[in-house]
């Protein structure tokens, strides 16, 4: 399972490379679940072996890599990233497109990185709940808002399926997938306090507040299990 060696100021820079370029990325989180998750689904490995850029979301990758002497980078969180592409294109003058999320979820973050990004254009938004039939008239309607950022807000593994599929078709610069974000930002859900964050427990915090997570959250035993097998073996 790839993963890129960065950290987010890093990441940003390459991030404005890109749109100033001519060829799409997308960006996509790297974390545990999902790593153990794509050891047991070909299609979703395959799916983050052909993204442009994969930082490392979770502590446990940055932790794992130091382990096993591949590198020493860290932590991106992609919550974290869509503020500061959002920050950057307000200062370049680049214009994104919210896709995801509920209709009041989706229109709410709109609203609040518009207020919190002075200059920023919402070249466009649409909600999470469509249908298959309907992806034709959106790429049709992102293309026509000449967005050079998308954020996609589908939860995974559905948002990086959809950008596999999908990306080839749009004209941005960026597509990056931003699962839960979109609630974040619109206050829905509360983020780990700094406390936790500080401490790289915000994966404590999220579960001790959804108990639901726990069966997800089973994939970090197990990958800790894994790394510690292979730097055993060599």
């Amino acid at each position: 399972m790839p993963v890129d060696c960065l950290t987010m100021d890093r990441t940003v820079d390459l991030a404005a490379s890109v749109l100033a370029g001519n060829v799409a990325h997308s960006i996509v989180a790297v974390n545990p679940e999902k790593v153990m998750r794509a050891h047991y689904d070909p299609k979703l490995r395959e799916q983050l072996q052909r993204a442009g850029i994969l930082i490392p979301d979770g502590i446990g990758v940055v932790v794992a890599a130091r382990i096993l002497g591949l590198g020493r980078f860290e932590r991106v969180p992609g919550s974290e990233l869509m503020p500061r592409l959002c920050e950057l294109a307000a200062r370049t003058g680049r214009r994104v497109f919210l896709f995801g999320a509920a209709p009041d979820v989706n229109v709410r973050a709109a609203q609040v990185l518009q207020t919190r990004y002075r200059g920023l254009t919402i070249a466009g938004t649409q909600h999470g709940f469509l249908k298959d039939a309907d992806m034709p008239g959106l790429i049709g309607r992102i293309n026509a808002s000449q967005a050079d950022i998308l954020f996609v807000a589908l939860g995974s593994p559905k948002q990086e399926d959809w950008i596999d599929r999908y990306l080839p078709q749009l004209n941005v610069k960026i597509c990056q997938g931003v699962g839960g974000t979109f609630d974040v930002i619109a206050g829905r859900v509360r983020r780990a306090p700094a406390a936790f964050r500080a401490v790289h427990l915000e994966w404590l915090y999220r579960l001790v507040s959804n108990p639901r997570r726990l069966l997800r959250q089973t994939a970090l035993p197990r990958f800790a299990f894994h790394v510690l097998k292979q730097r055993v073996m060599g």
